[in-house]
């Protein structure tokens, strides 16, 4: 009886309900009371369990006939625009109604999933309207799979006539790639029928087109125009996918690897061919271009990198070269040819690159080779350090204090056998520092703002100095000369140059010891002024002391021994008492090789001021008590007590000093250099020496005969390089207890990584030198080997 009852109500419902739902399809008015009966009828059909079935077949039935009249509508055009609009335009009304028939059909839906309790709803995401998806797979089984290909391949040709430069109306394109979109019905993939037909289907002609016409252009008009066309085509290709393809999607992307893989990478061997002729001509247009072509392309900058590293470090070394001469002979031009090329590069870098960082990088590392290149100039650090203490004697100018120093970990040193040799760089930058900082022709010419200028730029090429200790030990000698002979052209400038010197991370030991010799020198000049206040009137006009603490201005140059004139002999006593009575219990000693002083010297032509060293001091007294005799060799090394390098040096700068034309010394038989001094050779005073200005003898005046003499003995280079170099020993054993206190336990890869860390302010330890000084301390108990790995050490308490 309800099987009778339920046919009877659909059988009765449907024909009231069926020209409704022809209205809806067709976009026809419907009126209010059409459409409330619409829902009333739906209601009736659902009350019945059987009813629901039979509606929605009697309603997707309707469907289908709907979607093959339209079918036979859009088939009916040949011409493929008229297609495309025909198709576009029945589409965009069919699914317009996908969004309002399913409303009267909500009721339907219900019964045909099931109850579903409103909390699930909720909970859940809503399900898609089966009315709706009923719709659309049927739009899609029937009229989209019969054309769909056609429908495709128009499209494309279309794209593809306008970038061949035609005008079409793109609203066709776009129509079909909305019905792509929107006709797919899966809930958890929206874009799935439209990614697997339009979306492929578009790369792939974009693909095919470019597949032909980019090796065209490659072969008509070179590289360098085609990299413009290649630029030009992947800008238009982006606004066209934009247009084209689906915006919420990853397809704009995929497309642009697409066309970045056929017109970039496919040429990138070709491309990246003219990139070392370009770097090298400064075509810095040509360069920005290839780098923004390079740069889509994975690893495509990366060979742009390694030309630009090769070309700054060729062209900086040769530049070098080829002013060998020149640059060898003036620490300045050296420094400015430097920091000429720092320029120079640095302008290409950023009128090429627009300063992109790994181009920066590229231009440190290349530029870092050509400042620590040996093949210039060369610094030979000793091969073999002597296995003497660690304690070193410090200078100081006529007197100083003795500290003994610590020795560190290490009072014996371990062998250094690295050999090899480093660039003479950081000594050159020290000399530079000095020739502005003194007072020089140079810091003379230049204003206050112009040195601090040129004092930054030092700093600038410091920053990739790697073994900058070595700077360190110059820059402190030098600073010592002039503290000490009182030569500073700006104290001011003196103490910028420290603070500077911490602001670019330099060691802190070292940074902290140059700051402690500016105060030495103002107590020094405090505990002279009280000398001269308590000793005789004589002694005071003619003596100046200073005074130095060991811990600040120690290095190892030795003492040298002289036999200093009686003049001088006299105020030692008188010195050493004044001290002792202010300190008890510290020792001075004496270090003449760091003093100097004035002496008049008369002869027929004149009286003249020299200033002088204390060993040329010592040299030129032997003259006055008998100054017209001619001495030997030998009896000056007697008078002088002098070891014999320092006296060949001394005599050398009284006989051939190089800034004067009659010089105060004569020898006999003439020489070409200090060691061609034998015993038997004679030297006496030139009665005819005198102050030569613009081609006149000079009755009166002063001449500096100290030179560049003070604080250097014939040793003193090569204690300097094994100072160095056990300097270097030092650091690398206290920096890898310094770690092993920390982590305990340690393999040998991540020590040497950590070392290099720690150390690389001041220098770049080899792995050989780390070998070393890690056997050192196994051998000495500071540290061993892991029982089970060799390459792991532990640290011993």
């Amino acid at each position: 009886m309800s099987l009778l009852k339920s046919q009877f109500i659909f059988e009765n419902a449907w024909p009231c309900m069926r020209p409704i739902i022809l209205k809806l399809l067709k976009q026809e008015p419907v009126t209010q009371a059409e459409w409330q009966d619409l829902f009333y009828s739906v209601h009736q059909v659902c009350l019945d369990e059987k009813g629901p079935p039979k509606l929605r077949d009697a309603l997707k039935e309707d469907i289908m006939d709907f979607i093959k009249q339209a079918q036979q509508r859009v088939m009916a055009h040949q011409e493929e625009q008229a297609l495309l609009k025909a198709y576009i335009a029945e589409w965009r009304k069919f699914f317009t109604q996908c969004n309002y028939l399913p409303t009267p059909f909500r009721q339907l839906e219900a019964s045909l999933r099931g109850k579903t309790s409103t909390s699930m709803q909720k909970k859940n995401q809503p399900d898609e309207s089966i009315v709706r998806k009923l719709m659309l797979d049927s739009w899609n089984q029937s009229i989209f799979n019969d054309i769909k290909q056609r429908l495709q391949d128009s499209a494309m040709r279309l794209v593809r006539t306008e970038r061949n430069g035609e005008v079409f109306d793109s609203q066709l394109v776009i129509g079909v790639r909305e019905s792509y979109v929107n006709l797919c019905s899966n809930t958890s993939d929206k874009l799935e029928i439209y990614r697997n037909n339009f979306e492929a289907a578009y790369i792939e002609a974009t693909e095919a087109f470019y597949w032909v016409k980019a090796p065209e252009q490659l072969s008509l008009y070179g590289v360098e125009k085609y990299m413009r066309y290649a630029e030009t085509k992947l800008k238009e290709e982006e606004l066209r996918a934009q247009k084209y393809l689906e915006p919420n999607s990853a397809s704009v992307q995929l497309l642009m690897e697409r066309c970045v893989k056929v017109l970039v990478a496919n040429f990138r061997t070709a491309i990246l061919a003219e990139c070392p002729r370009m770097i090298q001509q400064h075509q810095t247009e040509k360069l920005r271009l290839m780098l923004k072509l390079m740069d889509r392309v994975p690893e495509g900058v990366t060979p742009m990198l390694v030309d630009l590293e090769e070309h700054i470090a060729t062209a900086g070394l040769d530049d070098m070269m080829a002013a060998v001469d020149i640059i060898t002979q003036d620490s300045e031009k050296y420094v400015e040819r430097l920091l000429d090329l720092f320029r120079r590069f640095s302008t290409l870098v950023k009128e090429a690159f627009d300063d992109d960082p790994r181009f920066l990088t590229a231009r440190d590392k290349a530029y870092k080779l050509v400042v620590n290149d040996s093949s210039v100039f060369k610094l030979d650090l000793p091969v073999r350090q002597g296995a003497g203490g660690t304690s070193l004697i410090p200078p100081a100018p006529i007197i100083g204090t003795i500290a003994s120093l610590g020795s560190g970990i290490n009072s014996k040193p371990a062998n250094n056998n690295n050999g090899q040799p480093e660039s003479k760089c950081p000594e050159l930058l020290a000399n530079y520092c000095d020739m502005l900082l003194r007072k020089t022709p140079l810091s003379k010419k230049l204003t206050s703002d112009e040195i601090e200028s040129k004092l930054r730029d030092v700093l600038l090429v410091l920053k990739y100095v790697q073994n900058k200790d070595v700077f360190m030990r110059y820059h402190k000698a030098h600073l010592t000369r002039r503290l000490i002979l009182d030569t500073s052209a700006d104290s001011e400038k003196e103490e910028n140059m420290v603070e500077w010197l911490r602001e670019v991370g330099m060691p802190a030991d070292y940074v902290n010891k140059l700051a402690r010799m500016f105060q030495d020198i103002k107590v020094s000049q405090d505990l002279n002024q009280q000398f001269k206040e308590q000793c005789r009137a004589a002694i005071a006009d003619s003596i100046n002391i200073k005074i130095l603490n060991a811990g600040a201005w120690a290095r190892g140059s030795e003492r040298v021994t002289v036999s200093l004139p009686l003049q001088l002999e006299d105020y030692i006593p008188e010195v050493e008492e004044f001290y002792k009575k202010k300190h008890s219990g510290r020792k001075l000693q004496w270090y003449h090789h760091m003093s100097n002083g004035t002496i008049t010297f008369s002869n027929q032509v004149g009286r003249f001021d020299v200033d002088v060293t204390t060993f040329q001091m010592a040299v030129l007294f032997a003259w006055n008590q008998r100054p017209l005799e001619k001495i030997s060799y030998e009896n000056l090394r007697l008078a002088t007590e002098l070891p014999d390098p320092e006296l060949r040096r001394t005599l050398w700068s009284l006989c051939a000093f190089p800034k004067i034309k009659r010089q105060l010394i004569v020898a006999d038989p003439p020489t070409h250099s200090p060691k061609d001094f034998s015993q038997a050779t004679k030297f006496w005073v030139n009665q005819e020496f005198a102050i030569v200005k613009n081609g006149k003898l000079q009755k009166r005046g002063k001449i500096n005969l100290v030179g560049r003499l003070q604080l250097s003995t014939e040793r003193s280079k090569e204690e300097d390089n094994q100072s160095i170099v056990q300097l270097r020993i030092l650091r690398v054993q206290e920096a890898i207890i310094k770690i092993l206190k920390m982590r305990k336990k340690i393999t040998n890869s991540q020590l040497q990584t950590e070392l290099v860390d720690i150390l690389k302010n001041m220098f770049l330890p080899s792995k050989k030198m780390i070998k070393e000084q890690i056997e050192w301390l196994i051998e000495h108990k500071y540290i061993r080997r892991h029982d089970n790995d060799i390459n792991t050490f532990v640290y011993m308490a």
